[in-house]
């Protein structure tokens, strides 16, 4: 009797491994929240890392260097700004120094973290967004356009901010019938797909304010659902079936959403699957709440689309889990994913390393991953126009720049708000000087003639960028305010109609 070997898939990821990083590497003493919300309770990025930690009489994060290791003193400031719990956190991908807050007391916050982390308790947010009528636990960050970013509420709201100015753009106040239990943009963040308890999974477009797209009972289980789009425009999801047991499903948008491509069964725990999702590789990594163990995937063009990889398991069960930008990775170790895994009392890293022999950089396990230049400006994106993320080349391991401080930029003022004026800025300031100018006394009078006009014509180009400036972010604010009216037209019709 003779046995033919079985054919084995190709992949350079079929050997990915997970390690936990020592002891003397990890953060120690980290009073990590016990909010009954399901949610990651950490972001990473390069620089910093910040952790939803217990906090008396309201709410607060650590934030850290990335590279602090070692016990943290409980004395260690924190951004301690919300009047209730902290739900959520998360990293601007265009700037590594800038980090938005959800939280039970019904606000968004927007902070600007200082190069090293704090020196002092943070408590004054740079923005605060006030929208929302129920706690808010979920941000995502558009991808490619600067400061636009979105939060869903337990108002079953959909709130789409322009941060730099603290504007809220869009609203999307009758998409969900209940609680909203994910979002994830689309790659070029025209987009978005959200679950909800109502166990439908929808395909939304925030600016037009419609629902093109509905699967209702994408999962039967009654637990929550979690959604995140892929770079292909696919559609990952995480639930349960009717029988408890948690499940994923893979969703093709182009086609419909009446079938899924596929879909797996896990296993029977009842924790929430958490999925992180590495464009780059085409990988997903499953965590779930309360779990011992990190599921890792890859999905491919060819059925059955969605190959499971391995999984690292442990003995201490995890109470969230923060996936670190690409940009942070170690290339010169082959790492190409790393998780902070949190337990009740400490912060442990967890590298996914591919093995290689060789010492130079392995182009194969590292393209282009998206950096931090923006594509668009937010108003570019309001104004419709849609771009991907732009990428940068990860040879020879990245470097964060310094901290820019300007991200965050206000609304500019109308030229008659300002304190200059073309005659004002020209004239000099000490009267003696006037009168000296006047009767041709001044030495240099010629050169500072021609100074006074380039400075003349410099204030003046200066004030007509602001003109410029103001005009784009009011037809920004017009077509917001036209979408706006748009929505509530449809609403009262529905009303009159006695649909409602």
């Amino acid at each position: 009797m003779s046995f033919r070997r079985g054919v084995v898939r190709q992949s350079k990821f079929r050997h990915v491994f997970a390690q936990a990083w020592k002891a003397e590497h990890c953060l120690d003493d980290v009073r990590v929240s016990r909010v009954t919300w399901d949610g990651p309770l950490c972001a990473a990025n390069p620089k910093l890392i910040a952790v939803v930690i217990e906090a008396g009489g309201g709410g607060a994060f650590l934030v850290l260097p990335l590279a602090k290791s070692g016990r943290v003193d409980q004395n260690t400031p924190t951004v301690c700004g919300h009047a209730a719990p902290v739900l959520d956190v998360q990293w601007c991908p265009h700037d590594d120094n800038v980090i938005a807050s959800a939280s039970e007391d019904c606000t968004v916050k927007i902070w600007q973290i200082p190069d090293g982390g704090l020196t002092s308790p943070m408590s004054e947010a740079v923005v605060t967004l006030e929208g929302h009528s129920k706690r808010v636990g979920i941000l995502a960050w558009h991808p490619s356009a600067l400061n636009i970013l979105l939060t869903a509420g337990c108002d079953n709201v959909l709130c789409v901010w322009d941060v730099g100015t603290g504007e809220l753009v869009y609203q999307l106040s009758d998409a969900h019938p209940d609680l909203i239990y994910s979002v994830s943009w689309n790659r070029e963040g025209n987009v978005l797909c959200t679950t909800c308890k109502d166990k439908a999974l929808r395909v939304i477009d925030p600016r037009r304010g419609t629902v093109f797209k509905v699967r209702e009972k994408a999962h039967e289980g009654t637990r929550p659902m979690r959604a995140v789009f892929l770079a292909d425009g696919k559609i990952l999801t995480t639930g349960f079936s009717r029988m408890s047991e948690r499940q994923l499903a893979l969703w093709d948008t182009v086609r419909d959403l009446s079938e899924p491509m596929v879909t797996q069964e896990i296993d029977t725990s009842n924790g929430v699957l958490l999925p992180f999702y590495d464009p780059d590789t085409n990988m997903f990594y499953l965590c779930g709440k309360g779990d011992c163990t990190i599921r890792y995937f890859e999905v491919t063009d060819e059925s059955p689309y969605v190959h499971f990889l391995s999984l690292y398991s442990s003995k201490e069960p995890q109470r969230g889990a923060g996936f670190l930008s690409k940009r942070g990775v170690d290339v010169n170790k082959c790492e190409i994913a790393r998780f902070y895994k949190l337990h009740e009392r400490k912060v442990e890293p967890i590298s996914m390393t591919v093995p290689r022999k060789s010492d130079l950089f392995q182009g194969d396990l590292y393209p282009d991953t998206a950096g931090l230049e923006p594509a668009l400006l937010a108003e570019d994106w309001i104004a419709g126009q849609d771009a991907p993320s732009i990428l940068v080349s990860l040879s020879g391991g990245y470097t964060a720049p310094p901290s820019k401080c300007g991200t965050l930029r206000g609304r500019p003022k109308l030229l008659s708000q300002t304190n200059t004026s073309p005659t004002s800025t020209t004239a000099p300031a000490n009267p003696m000087a006037v009168e000296m100018e006047s009767e041709g006394l001044g030495h240099g009078q010629g050169r500072r003639d021609v100074d006074g006009g380039t400075e003349r014509v410099k204030k003046e180009e200066d004030q007509v960028s602001d003109i410029l400036t103001e005009i784009r972010a009011l037809r920004a604010l017009v077509l917001a305010q036209g979408h706006r009216i748009d929505v509530l037209e449809r609403q009262l019709a529905r009303i009159e109609d006695g649909e409602v």
